[in-house]
């Protein structure tokens, strides 16, 4: 990996209006980054939109043809198997044959985990992936895993999400000793439902986790933790619940500015302080979700991703494979297996 360019498996087919976002991205994060980029997908369709947007021949930039794509309204896991020919098994294909070193796509979320389980399969002593999100707030962001991967969890599932997103925090995100919080009802140790309070003893006896302790809903967007850790089902709620109201926030300022005019004024004179405040906080700026777990690095963007997105998405893979994220969650998940013996 150190001797030849780094290469990123793209789905060219997942965003909501692929392909554009995607080769927009791709050819971003190839003259940013100088990685070489493998676009999957139906060569009918993206050839001639890559000519479109880009007439003079790009080297880092190859279509891999791939002509099936799972739909966001397919079942992931029939469709997974039935549609071997789909753009994310394409994907997944090229980084388990080592002709990429890692796969990014704004696919459908349930159709990458499910190709990702039966193509790449999991890392050694790993009992579940876990979605993580990267979460931006006033004094910077937040990893919140998991996010939908997992609605039923144990409480050493919980553990191992506290190793991955700490070793993510860590590895990828350059914070040296990251904070992890478990969420929860209660700061108090007693605090939370069985599942809660058994993950807890667990994490609070791994010496190699800062663990902070509870955190509860509110905590999150104080800085309190850098990473959050629940079940999936309680993530993808709590993710849900905080797009929606960061869009009704949005809506009631815009709506006050328009008010009158002393409010309008008033606005045109903080426009550019809230602009600045929109791009810290706005998710294409902060790249994708990566699918933790997986015995391969793989970064699941938004489904309405643009091509900021996708360029910031590939830019976490590549960071990712480059700090050997993979090595070391392998060696911190059979250490915490082990332990339990």
């Amino acid at each position: 990996m150190k001797h030849r360019t780094l290469r990123i498996a793209l789905d060219g087919m997942g965003s909501d209006d692929y392909p554009y976002p995607e080769l927009h991205g791709a050819l971003t994060a190839a003259s940013e980054f100088g990685y070489e980029i493998l676009i999957t997908g139906d060569k009918a369709l993206l050839a001639p939109a890559l000519k479109e947007i880009n007439s003079t021949s790009n080297s880092k930039i190859s279509i891999i043809h791939a002509p099936e794509k799972i739909e966001s309204d397919e079942s992931p896991a029939f469709s997974s198997r039935k549609k071997t020919q789909n753009s994310i098994a394409a994907g997944m294909r090229l980084v388990k044959d080592g002709e990429a070193d890692a796969f990014v796509s704004a696919g459908n979320t349930g159709a990458i985990l499910a190709n990702g389980l039966i193509t790449l399969r999991r890392i050694p002593y790993t009992r579940r992936p876990a979605i993580a999100v990267l979460i931006p707030v006033p004094q910077g962001y937040f990893i919140l895993l998991d996010v939908g991967a997992n609605s039923d969890c144990k409480a050493d599932f919980l553990h191992q999400f506290a190793i991955m997103g700490s070793l993510y925090a860590h590895k990828v995100l350059g914070i040296r000793q990251p904070k992890v919080g478990l969420l929860s009802n209660g700061e108090e140790e007693n605090k939370g439902n069985e599942l809660t309070k058994e993950a807890h003893a667990l994490i609070k006896n791994d010496q190699n986790i800062n663990f902070i302790g509870n955190v509860e809903g509110k905590e999150m967007f104080a800085g309190k933790a850098d990473v959050v850790i629940t079940d999936g089902f309680t993530g993808n709620v709590s993710l849900k619940i905080t797009e929606s109201v960061a869009k009704m926030v949005a809506t009631l300022v815009k709506d006050a500015i328009k008010s009158n005019i002393i409010s309008l004024i008033g606005g045109i004179l903080v426009r550019k302080s809230i602009e600045n405040t929109a791009h810290t906080l706005d998710p294409n700026e902060h790249g994708g979700a990566p699918l933790l777990g997986l015995n391969g690095i793989v970064v699941v963007g938004h489904g309405r991703s643009n091509s900021r997105a996708i360029r910031s998405a590939i830019k976490v893979a590549g960071k990712a494979v480059k700090n050997e994220l993979l090595g070391e969650l392998e060696t911190a998940l059979e250490q915490q297996t082990k332990s339990y013996s």
